[in-house]
């Protein structure tokens, strides 16, 4: 079921027109393809010319030498045909590789661009099976298209032109043996379509179950699940086995089906060859010249079935990749989009906010309103279940209110532009997540962050100083020390707490100007979290913060509190306030946590 949040297209004509476009070679190198396919398939044809040649001139008593020369005039022919179709073959890749690259880069960023609820329901290997297996399908069906089909249908075409200039009987006999054998495998391919679609999105179940069981390998073995896990790995690889299966059988059926109607094929036309010749109408030469073109009709044939599977799972792919692109995502985007204020802190306001996520229905947030001035610290409380997260996600514009507005720096975020609130709204989460790369790309996010679109991969100079520096005002400039290669190093394994420390350092290098520290420091032992402690507040100088925590001590430097229970605000005010009031929300969590007011 397609959630609300992600419309789909009913027509996924204009997405494949679109990825049509991404494996549209440039113009020089179409025409060299052009030349060399037509290399490809006309010298081939002349072959068998050589053929007749040599038998009638044997039969007619030339001598050894002449027959020689003929026998190396097809000699070279022949090499000269291998060598175009190498030429085509080496082309038609390289053109095959660079459209898919762009096609598989645009599939990537369409994906990312998507909203979280589409990412809820499909799993990351799902989508790397969506980006990359099918991408590979269409790569490898644009190699064969240009080689076997291509190529295949020209030289058929050359083959029937040929026979026809010999004896129009043949060539209508041939014609009439094409006609049918051709159409019987476009119904064909027609009836096995839909097995390949099957494989293919049983594959992507494959992979998409393995990387979440890969993922999930520590819990699961913790657990004592491995057994329930290999079970059910049994059961999606049986349906993919089963999908494949029946495909095959399709295949092998239709190859098996075709040998027997070449076979019989061939003797018809050999038959009709030796009456010919029996009755004077063409000389040895000319009917094993049209005997050569018989077995060489089977070829194109032949390699179509054999890549029918290729084609069928192109097709599919291409099917899956146009469905892919047609999703869109629910998040508006402005029709005039603002930026927000480019410097200072960003003062903040919730309107009667409301939101529901749309697979579920239950409002997990209702009537929420709250204002922070530029500046402020809020510290957001309550049970886990209570709305927290979801607020977090609002203000970053992940999600849209279902009622009600956020605004930020006097802005409501769906008129903002998405660049300038990413660059002015940072987040720190508990879940970190490093990727494969050196400190300096980890630190800068491959140098989006806009403080650190200038640094040099040089290891020197004043932008790797600060880098330095903000590693350093976090604790981890012994870390940072101690790696070989310094920035440029990997970060290799990190403990929670050091995973924790370069995610403050990611937002200090953003200077942005609001915080949201979502348990930011849940990871972190006492000792580690008093050394951030420093740290947090000199982030938060000068800038507006959420905070949200279990750990009550962790907001005694806010200046307001916000309780949420069950999506809804039961408690808002300052937080001297509420903490000096023995009856609120708040005081009586200090008091149970036994955290000083």
């Amino acid at each position: 079921m397609i959630s609300p949040l992600t419309r789909t297209s009913p027509h996924v004509d204009r997405p494949a027109r679109q990825a049509l476009r991404h494996l549209r070679p440039a113009p020089r190198t179409a025409l060299a393809l052009t030349a060399a396919t037509a290399a490809a398939t006309a010298l081939p044809l002349a072959a068998p010319q050589i053929t007749r040649r040599f038998v009638d001139d044997a039969i007619g008593g030339a001598g050894p030498r002449h027959l020689i020369l003929i026998a190396l005039g097809y000699l070279g022919l022949a090499a000269a045909g291998q060598a175009a179709r190498m030429v085509t073959a080496w082309l038609s890749g390289r053109l095959a590789w660079d459209g898919t690259n762009r096609l598989r880069e645009h599939l990537t960023g369409h994906a990312l661009g998507l909203d979280l609820a589409f990412h809820a329901r499909h799993t990351p290997g799902e989508l790397i099976e969506r980006v990359d297996g099918d991408v590979v399908a269409v790569a490898d069906f644009v190699v064969a298209f240009v080689l076997d089909v291509v190529a295949g249908l020209l030289l058929l075409a050359g083959v029937l032109a040929v026979v026809f200039t010999v004896d129009w009987r043949l060539g209508s006999a041939l014609l009439a043996y094409c006609v049918p054998a051709g159409l019987g495998m476009a119904g064909a391919q027609r009836l096995a379509v839909p097995s390949a679609t099957r494989s293919r999105e049983a594959s992507a179940a494959l992979y998409g179950h393995l990387e979440e069981r890969l993922a999930g390998a520590e819990d699961l073995r913790a657990n004592g699940a491995g057994r329930h896990a290999v079970g059910r790995f049994h059961e999606v690889a049986g349906s993919w086995f089963r999908a494949e299966w029946y495909g095959s059988r399709i295949a092998g059926g239709l190859l098996a089906a075709t040998g027997v109607a070449f076979a019989a094929g061939t003797a018809l036309m050999l038959g009709l060859a030796a009456w010919l010749l029996d009755a004077g109408a063409v000389t040895v030469g000319t009917a094993v010249l049209l005997f050569q073109y018989t077995l060489m009709i089977r070829t194109p044939f032949e390699r179509l079935i054999d890549q029918l599977r290729q084609f069928q799972g192109a097709l599919a792919g291409f099917a899956r990749i146009g469905a892919l692109l047609a999703e869109r995502p629910a998040l508006p985007a402005p029709a005039a989009p603002r930026p927000l204020p480019a410097a200072g802190a960003l003062g903040l306001r919730l309107a009667d906010v409301g939101f529901a996520y749309p697979d579920d229905g239950e409002p997990a947030l209702s009537g929420i309103t709250l204002t922070l001035a530029p500046g402020e610290r809020l510290g957001l409380v309550g049970r886990t279940g209570s709305g927290k997260t979801t607020l977090a996600k609002l203000l970053l514009r992940l999600y849209d209110p279902t009622g009600g507005t956020v605004e930020i720096g006097g802005l409501d975020l769906r008129e903002a532009d998405p660049e300038s609130l990413r660059r002015r709204v940072a987040v720190v989460t508990q879940d970190v997540r490093l990727f494969a790369g050196s400190v300096r790309d980890n630190l800068t996010l491959f140098g989006t962050l806009s403080e650190s679109r200038s640094s040099t991969r040089s290891g020197a100079g004043h932008d790797d100083d600060r880098l330095r520096a903000v590693l350093d005002g976090v604790g981890l400039g012994g870390w940072l020390a101690a790696l070989p290669g310094g920035l440029d190093g990997e970060p290799g394994e990190l403990s929670a707490g050091e995973a924790q420390l370069l995610a403050f350092a990611r937002a200090f290098l953003a200077d942005p100007g609001l915080v949201i520290l979502d348990e930011a420091s849940s990871r972190l032992d006492p000792a580690t979290e008093r050394h951030v402690e420093d740290g947090v507040r000199r982030l938060l100088d000068g800038r507006t913060g959420v905070l949200i925590a279990h750990r009550l001590s962790s907001l005694a430097h806010v200046d307001k509190i916000a309780v949420l229970e069950r999506g809804k605000l039961v408690e808002y005010g300052r937080r001297t306030d509420l903490a000096a009031d023995p009856h609120s929300r708040f005081g009586r969590l200090l008091d149970a946590a036994g955290v000083s007011r």
